[in-house]
């Protein structure tokens, strides 16, 4: 397994790191009720996935507090109490902001140091090594942004030695601009895969911006949320799930996958045709490009588990190999 820091600080994180999004099992929106989860979870294969990334250097597990309303930071904190796993071995990352609770807004500060206290107490650790704001949406529409207020706070939380790194999730070239003249991060975060690499391409706004900062970045649905490993049936497609959020995407519809499917075949025909091929493959495609510090794909079991780490292990992406998979690509630029 490779390893990178973060930005300018002393965290190091696994090139290929665990997203804990799919712990937290079926969710829906609380202010639109879309579904905004996956599937539901068995806690011992969790436990046993888990163990293989640990086994495989895997060191660092990023989770949020909307996560299952918290179930997913219990969840990592359980298992990684029933492991033994020694705290300082781990890099344990979480979010704020998505929950707001009984608050008006995630991003007031008490808000935000409430929540924090609260992950603490659910993944059973006494410090958070990376905390992001999980979005840059920072005030209730047509008001004022708080973001100001929100920076000072995680700030403040740093100083008191409850969180290490501070982070920036975000969805906008805009709001990553915004975030560094304010809350000045070490590490952004959000998708990044072949099929949505418009944050770290070369020349990419926020590339740019990572560079000139010495800002790193942690980037989420590497396959594109199963789309990259050639899985479904364009005459067939999937249907998910109550809670799942690829529910009604029509990603997963007849038209996308069939633009999918030859594009599918190429990758196949250069790294090889295995679901441990493509899941490697578009991993290393992620991790080639600059800043990126680490992936992290989603796992529901020891065997997912297994598959995604042969990212950080198989040698490392070429130019060529980069270029190959972004030249097929640039066409079907879609989030997944």
């Amino acid at each position: 397994m490779r390893y990178h820091a973060v930005g300018s600080s002393d965290v190091k994180v696994s090139e290929i790191g665990f997203g804990c999004w799919t712990m937290g099992g079926p969710n829906w929106s609380l202010a639109n009720g879309n579904p905004i989860g996956w599937g539901d979870v068995n806690e011992d294969e969790v436990l046993a996935g888990i163990k293989a990334g640990l086994d495989a250097g895997v060191t660092h597990f990023d989770n949020a507090d909307i996560y299952g309303n918290g179930r997913a930071e219990r969840m990592l904190g359980d298992c990684l109490t029933k492991l033994g796993v020694n705290r300082d071995d781990v890099v344990i990352a979480t979010k704020t902001g998505h929950f707001a609770g009984t608050h008006r807004h995630a991003y007031e500060p008490h808000a935000i140091r409430h929540q924090c206290e609260q992950s603490l107490r659910n993944m059973r650790v006494d410090h958070i090594d990376i905390y992001y704001l999980h979005h840059d949406n920072w005030a209730p529409d047509g008001e004022p942004g708080n973001l100001p207020e929100a920076a000072a706070e995680v700030h403040k939380l740093r100083d008191e030695g409850k969180i290490r790194v501070i982070g920036q999730s975000a969805y906008s070239d805009a709001g990553f601009a915004r975030s560094v003249e304010v809350l000045k991060p070490q590490v952004f975060q959000s998708w990044a895969s072949m099929l949505f690499d418009n944050f770290i391409r070369p020349g990419a706004k926020v590339q740019e911006l990572m560079s000139a900062n010495e800002i790193s970045y942690v980037a989420f649905s590497p396959l594109a949320q199963g789309l990259l490993l050639d899985k479904f049936d364009p005459e067939n497609p999937p249907s998910f799930d109550e809670g799942d959020i690829r529910t009604g995407n029509a990603d997963f519809g007849t038209d996308r996958l069939r633009q999918l499917k030859p594009l599918m075949g190429e990758l196949k025909g250069r790294f090889g045709d295995s679901v441990e091929d493509l899941a490697s493959a578009a991993c290393r495609f992620v991790a080639a490009h600059p800043n990126v510090c680490s992936v992290i794909p989603g796992f529901r079991n020891e065997r997912q588990a297994r598959c995604n780490v042969r990212g950080g292990t198989d040698t490392p992406f070429t130019d060529a190999d980069a270029a190959f998979c972004r030249e097929r690509f640039t066409d079907l630029q879609l989030r997944g």
